[in-house]
């Protein structure tokens, strides 16, 4: 009846959605993180034996999950805003990876007695952050708009860093001639050639939409601005995560003046609004499912290590480069700062780099494993106290967290 498609996966498409309806019915009576709620569900699924036929792979998680989640934010970044700020942006992103890459790998070599080469790599893949869940509380309790666009754009900025430095670090392990000439062109034709991708895609299709106003042809052409620059730029080892960001910001400043008509505007944010949801309810499911699975208290030592110095990291690098632009107009709010320190969660992307990791690779199973748990414990622990935290800063916008909105001001 199905054809060419597994009975199995079919329903467990099905299961995912229907499990991901009801915890996001739940969550939100409870006042607690979507994706920390998909995360504990999976986990009791799994131990109840009760698993969704899909494993979580890096082809499934870049490939496929990813490209919507990174177009979906870019596409409600205004490019005014973004522009002003972009300096403080990419100073936190650069110095957010490299600061806690460089502190996770010497604790986990130093500390745990890992080897050098995993340390390195798992440094590297835990600097990503992915901060989901805090998101979605600042857009449910309404918190100011300079800090959503710094903490949303930062991590979009931080996870093609991260990947890239995660590509250069992976080349190194394999033994390959790295010395700083090659790493700068690698760094060079990685960035810059998927900004151009996402730029070119986007273009042209925005380009085709402004000959129709038919919003089911608008949202398919985002669809391919979206997929098509992330893979085209994976194709030829640039960035597809920096090509799906710049597509989105095209397409969501751009798009809305000259290509998408009225109705299609609405359209297409409302199909990347759900593709986005779906996307994270696959993912947070499939991850408290296979925690399940993995010797986490065997490795609980260096999973404690491991959360600390990524915390440690984040701060030693947010609060010094923030603290640069202390004289200027870009000045980022001390409270700003605590946000942007708590609020760096892991999750997809540092999976996805654990799970790529090559079978050859010292220690593979302990980077996977721990990976996997800082990324949970920062859903559980940093996500489901991050409203608190907001009301307690009077970051949030009305009742007792009431505060004004400066924009980007400082």
């Amino acid at each position: 009846m199905f054809g060419a498609f597994p009975q199995d996966e079919i329903y467990a498409l099905g299961t995912i959605l229907l499990v991901a309806a009801i915890v996001a019915m739940l969550t939100r009576r409870l006042h607690l993180p979507y994706t920390a709620g998909l995360v504990a569900v999976g986990l009791l699924l799994a131990v109840a034996g009760v698993v969704p036929h899909v494993r979580l792979t890096p082809n499934l998680i870049l490939l496929v999950l990813l490209p919507p989640l990174v177009f979906e934010a870019a596409v409600n970044i205004p490019w005014h805003d973004f522009r002003k700020d972009l300096p403080v942006i990419v100073s936190l992103a650069v110095g957010g990876v490299a600061v806690t890459a460089a502190s996770v790998a010497a604790g986990m070599y130093y500390i745990i007695g890992w080897q050098w080469q995993p340390a390195l790599l798992f440094g590297m893949l835990i600097a990503a952050t992915d901060p989901v869940s805090v998101i979605a509380t600042f857009r449910e309790h309404d918190t100011e708009k300079r800090l959503k666009l710094l903490v949303e754009s930062e991590s979009l900025l931080n996870d093609g860093i991260a990947a890239t430095g995660f590509s250069v670090c992976a080349a190194i392990v394999a033994g390959e001639h790295a010395g700083p000439g090659s790493i700068s062109i690698q760094l060079l034709w990685t960035t810059g050639g998927g900004i151009l991708c996402g730029l070119g895609v986007s273009v042209v299709c925005l380009l085709i939409a402004g000959r129709t106003t038919d919003h089911l042809i608008e949202i398919t052409l985002t669809t391919i601005a979206a997929y098509g620059s992330y893979m085209l730029a994976d194709h030829f080892g640039m960035s597809g995560i920096l090509a799906a960001l710049t597509a989105g910001l095209v397409v969501g400043n751009r798009g809305p003046e000259r290509a998408l008509s009225e109705f299609g505007r609405d359209a297409v944010h409302s199909f990347w609004e759900y593709a986005a949801f779906l996307a994270n309810s696959v993912i947070f499911l499939l991850i408290g499912a296979r925690e399940a699975t993995l010797p986490i208290l065997v490795l609980a030592g260096a999973t404690a290590v491991a959360t600390g110095l990524t915390l440690l990291g984040r701060a030693a690098a947010v609060y010094p480069v923030t603290l640069l632009f202390n004289r200027t107009a870009l000045a980022v709010k001390p409270a700003y700062r605590h946000v942007l320190v708590w609020g760096g969660l892991r999750g997809a992307l540092a999976l996805a780099l654990a799970l790529s990791l090559d079978d050859s690779v010292p220690q593979r199973g302990a980077v996977i494993s721990v990976a996997f748990a800082v990324v949970a414990i920062s859903i559980f622990v940093q996500g489901c106290t991050m409203a608190p935290l907001l009301k307690h800063l009077h970051l949030l916008r009305g009742g007792e967290g009431e505060a004004q909105d400066n924009g980007t001001e400082s």
